[in-house]
C-alpha cells in the first residue's frame, strides 16, 4: 500500500432510519428488517422504559432495604448516548461490514445504528471503507480464515478518538502502523490506535496483548471538572453524560456524611475517587484507590496530578489489601456484574461507617446488601446508562447502625 493512497471505499449501501411517529418513537430499520433485536425496549415510549427499571430495582431491593429512599431516576438521551462501538468485522476484504454476526456467522453491518454519539456515529461511518482500502481481511468465524476480528472505537466529549483493531495475528500490524497518516485524515480527531492480539477462535472480544500504534496511549475523558486518561484496556461508562451524573451524585452524598478517609475499591481508571478528593470545606480528604489493573492505576495517577489533594492509587488485590490497611471512614465499591463477593462479610465485620455501592445487576446488589445487614441502605437512585435496554446502574448508600455505630 503506497503511502498517501489510503481512500475509503465504498460498502454496501444501508439507508440510515428515519424518525416516524408511533410506538417505536425512532423508526429503526435494522430491527424492521429482522438484522439487529439489541434493543429489546425500542417499541416501549421512553419514560415507560424508566419507570419499569425504577420499578423492577426498588422490587428487587425492598426485601433488604425497606426503607430505602429513592431519588428520581436520572434519565439519558434515548439516542445518541454511547460514547463505545464494540464492532465485529465480517464481509469481504472489498465489502467490510461493521455489527454483529448473525446465526450463520456471516456479518451484518450496523454501522447507521442510532446508539453512537454523533461522533462516534461519523467515524463508524467511515471505518467500513478504510478497512477495505487497507486490504486488512475481515476473520470468517466459520472457515476460521482471515485476520481482522472487532473494531472496537471509543469516542470522547472534546470529539477525540481511540481506535483498537483487533487482530488474529501480529502479520497486519506493520500495515495499519504505516497508515496512521491516512487514518488521521480521514478520521479527524484520531488520537490513539492500537493493535490487540486475539489468536484464539473463541467468543472472545480482545485478547491480552496490546500493540500501541499512535504517539500517545491515552484518550482524556473529560467527566464534569474531572479529565478521567481512558488507555486502550480501561473500562469507562458507555453513556458520558450519565456517568457525569452518576459521579456528580456520587459526590453530594459523600459530601453529606463527610468522611475525612475514602477507599475506592475496585477504582478503575479513578473515576470516583478522583471526583470525591476534597471535603465540603475545601480541605483534602484522605483518598485511595485499589485496582487489579496496573495500567488503570497508571492512568488514574496520571488523571490525578494537578488536582487538590494527594490521592493514592495501588494496583493490586482488593482482599490482600484489606488485611493489612486500617479501614477508613467510608468505601466505594463499583464491581463486576457479579458483585463484591466476599468483600460484603469484610465490610459487615469492619468499623467502615459507611459504604457506596454502585451497581450494574441489582440481583447481585440485593445478595450483597443481605450479607451486609448492620450497614443499612439509605437513599438509592436508578442511572439509565443503557436507554432501549432492561440494563441499568443504581447508586445506594449504606450507614452503619450497628453496634459499632
Amino acid at each position: 500500500m503506497a503511502t498517501g493512497a489510503l481512500q475509503p471505499r465504498p460498502g454496501p449501501r444501508v439507508a440510515y432510519p428515519g424518525p416516524v411517529p408511533g410506538p417505536l418513537l425512532l423508526r429503526c430499520e435494522y430491527l424492521e428488517s429482522g438484522r439487529c433485536a439489541s434493543c429489546t425496549l425500542i417499541r416501549t415510549p421512553y419514560d415507560v422504559q424508566l419507570a419499569g427499571k425504577q420499578d423492577r430495582c426498588a422490587t428487587a431491593l425492598g426485601p433488604v432495604a425497606p426503607g430505602l429512599v429513592w431519588d428520581e431516576p436520572l434519565p439519558s438521551r434515548p439516542w445518541g448516548f454511547r460514547n463505545k462501538a464494540k464492532l465485529v468485522v465480517g464481509g469481504t476484504r472489498e465489502a467490510p461490514t461493521l455489527g454483529i454476526l448473525d446465526r450463520d456467522g456471516q456479518g451484518v453491518d450496523l454501522r447507521h445504528c442510532h446508539l453512537y454519539e454523533p461522533g462516534l456515529g461519523t467515524a463508524v461511518t467511515r471505518l467500513p471503507g478504510l478497512v477495505a482500502a487497507l486490504g486488512l481481511v475481515p476473520y470468517d468465524v466459520p472457515r476460521r480464515t482471515g485476520e481482522l476480528k472487532h473494531l472496537i472505537v471509543t469516542h470522547s466529549p472534546d470529539g477525540e478518538l481511540m481506535v483498537r483493531f483487533v487482530l488474529r495475528s501480529p502479520g497486519q500490524v506493520g500495515r495499519i502502523r504505516r497508515a496512521l497518516p491516512e487514518l488521521a485524515a480521514a478520521l479527524p480527531g484520531l488520537r490513539v490506535v492500537s493493535a490487540n492480539l486475539q489468536p484464539v477462535h473463541a467468543a472472545v472480544l480482545e485478547g491480552p496483548e496490546e500493540v500501541v500504534l499512535s504517539d500517545t496511549a491515552e484518550l482524556p475523558m473529560r467527566v464534569g471538572d474531572v479529565t478521567l486518561r481512558l488507555r486502550p484496556r480501561s473500562f469507562f461508562q458507555t453513556n458520558t453524560a450519565v456517568a457525569a451524573g452518576l459521579y456528580r451524585q456520587a459526590r453530594s452524598w459523600v459530601d453529606e456524611v463527610d468522611p475525612p478517609t475514602l477507599w475506592d475499591l475496585y477504582c478503575g481508571v479513578g473515576g470516583f475517587a478522583l471526583h470525591l478528593l476534597t471535603r465540603p470545606d475545601g480541605t483534602a480528604r484522605d483518598v485511595l484507590g485499589v485496582e487489579v489493573s496496573a495500567e488503570a492505576v497508571d492512568s488514574a495517577r496520571a488523571a490525578a496530578a494537578g488536582l487538590p489533594g494527594r490521592p493514592r492509587f495501588l494496583a493490586g488485590d482488593v482482599a490482600e489489601h484489606l488485611r493489612t490497611a486500617p479501614p477508613p471512614d467510608l468505601v466505594v465499591v463499583n464491581p463486576p456484574r457479579r458483585g463484591i463477593g466476599d468483600l460484603a462479610g469484610w465490610l459487615e465485620a469492619s468499623p467502615v461507617r459507611h459504604v457506596l455501592y454502585s451497581s450494574c445487576n441489582v440481583v447481585s446488589l440485593a445478595r450483597d446488601l443481605a450479607a451486609m445487614p448492620s450497614l443499612v441502605p439509605v437513599r438509592a437512585r436508578l442511572f439509565d446508562m443503557f436507554p432501549q435496554t432492561g440494563h441499568h446502574e443504581v447508586l445506594v448508600l449504606l450507614e452503619r447502625r450497628g453496634p459499632t455505630a
